[in-house]
């Protein structure tokens, strides 16, 4: 006759190697929410390094992004909750080592959410921020980026490029040698990479607007500066003496591509010739949900293979 507590004494007793390598094929919602509950073993071996060395919460949705009615949408009580239940239980069985991070692109993220993971992730080296932490205020990025001082690649949105969260990122993070830019690239920006990110090696720019003298003050200023991609980018050049008056270029000018061509590695692409510059929609006629959809796909590419994902 079989032992009740048979069924319950073999799952228990599965080598540990063999559950690590099943759990490697799981996602993050099936480790927190069932594989960790079955018996304490289980529970052990969800707690292995190996399968915390990135943390990808892309698979954790808000049910109300399919057509955003407005640029910040994504915030609400249930997903702020949600999101923290998320964070906490498997931080806690990454039991810090965690040091690859990305967060779904239209999560809203908030100081109680960043310094809860700043405060369990000791060891991050890649951080990939979602589109909307617009409400991140000084005060919560200084908290958790002052506990990320081995932070050495960021990707950076386009909701996000406020001055003064850069500079508290560069105060803090002195490692800091890779960076995605996926917003305008003006002289403003530029000129905060050069005075607080210093030890930039690799920098993507990658489908949006770049200005000419930012570009060009990068170039001359980031003296460790190898790799810079400026795919499917569109150039602006302003007038002199003008802040509204310019001209757009959809490549770069040849000044520009003579110093960048000095560089270890130069992106650049043929508008002409580029499968992604022709197939981009124009602005006038496209609908909010395709254009979010194509910002997202910004996001994950890049031809600088350590900045996709």
């Amino acid at each position: 006759m079989r032992n009740e507590g048979s069924s319950d004494h073999s799952w228990n007793n599965m080598d540990n190697d063999i559950l690590v390598k099943i759990f490697m094929t799981l996602n993050v919602m099936d480790l927190i929410t069932s594989i960790s509950q079955v018996c304490s073993s289980w529970r052990s071996a969800c707690c292995e390094p190996i399968l915390w060395k990135k943390l990808d919460l892309r698979m954790l949705k808000p049910s109300f992004v399919c057509n955003p009615p407005k640029p910040y949408p994504w915030s609400n009580r249930l997903s702020t909750t949600i999101l923290m239940s998320v964070l906490k239980r498997s931080l806690n069985l990454s039991r810090g080592n965690v040091t690859f991070l990305i967060f779904n692109f239209f999560e809203c993220i908030r100081d109680e959410h960043l310094v809860c993971v700043a405060k369990r992730t000791r060891n991050l080296k890649r951080f990939i921020l979602p589109a909307t932490w617009h409400q991140i205020t000084i005060g919560g990025a200084e908290e958790a980026f002052k506990m990320w001082q081995g932070l050495e690649c960021l990707t950076i949105p386009w909701f996000c490029s406020r001055m003064e969260h850069m500079e508290v990122i560069g105060t803090y993070c002195k490692n800091l040698f890779e960076l995605k830019i996926d917003c305008q690239f003006d002289l403003e920006l530029a000129c905060t990479l050069t005075r607080h990110f210093r030890k930039l090696k690799v920098v993507s720019l990658r489908c949006k607007t770049v200005h000419n003298e930012a570009f060009i003050h990068i170039l001359y200023k980031l003296e460790n500066l190898e790799v810079l991609n400026i795919s499917h980018c569109l150039f602006i050049q302003f007038e002199k003496g003008s802040e509204t008056s310019f001209t757009p270029y959809h490549e770069p000018v040849q000044s520009i591509i003579e110093k960048g061509s000095r560089l270890k590695q130069f992106l650049t692409c043929q508008t002409k010739s580029c499968d992604t510059c022709k197939s981009a929609p124009s602005v006038e006629g496209v609908s909010r949900s395709i254009w979010y959809e194509l910002e997202q796909r910004y996001w994950r590419e890049d031809e600088v293979s350590s900045l996709a994902h």
